[in-house]
């Protein structure tokens, strides 16, 4: 079965970017552009990850990933946060809001798929 990821980005270059990379490595890919639809995407269907960009319209990913994490019925659900926020403040408050990782925009393509080859044990 394959496994699937949710990006969830309001930057559309960036939105295509991960959508291309996550079909490369044989993902199903959905999009939601803000932190309410992100929910909303996930209630319908847990994705394997959310790809969650930190600075959104309506509902910040800090807010989303607490969400998710608050949800028992998405305990399975991988989360990795992508941010342009670098500072060591902003990485420990993702990963306490309950994120399994933390990448920093801009990011390098190759990263991007050891990370999530890493967190959905693709290797």
């Amino acid at each position: 079965m394959t496994q699937s990821v949710l990006v969830v980005d309001d930057e559309p270059n960036i939105v295509l970017s991960l959508e291309f990379l996550m079909k490369q490595m044989e993902l199903d890919v959905r999009i939601a552009e803000d932190g309410d639809a992100a929910l909303q995407e996930i209630g319908r269907e847990a994705p394997d990850l959310v790809l969650l960009d930190v600075m959104m319209p309506k509902r910040d990913g800090f807010s989303v990933c607490r969400a998710i994490r608050a949800n028992a019925a998405w305990d399975d659900v991988k989360i990795i946060m992508l941010t342009a926020k670098s500072r060591d403040e902003e990485r420990e408050r993702g990963l306490a809001a309950g994120a399994d990782d933390y990448i920093v925009k801009p990011f390098s393509t190759r990263d991007v798929r050891h990370r999530v080859g890493r967190i959905l044990k693709l290797d």
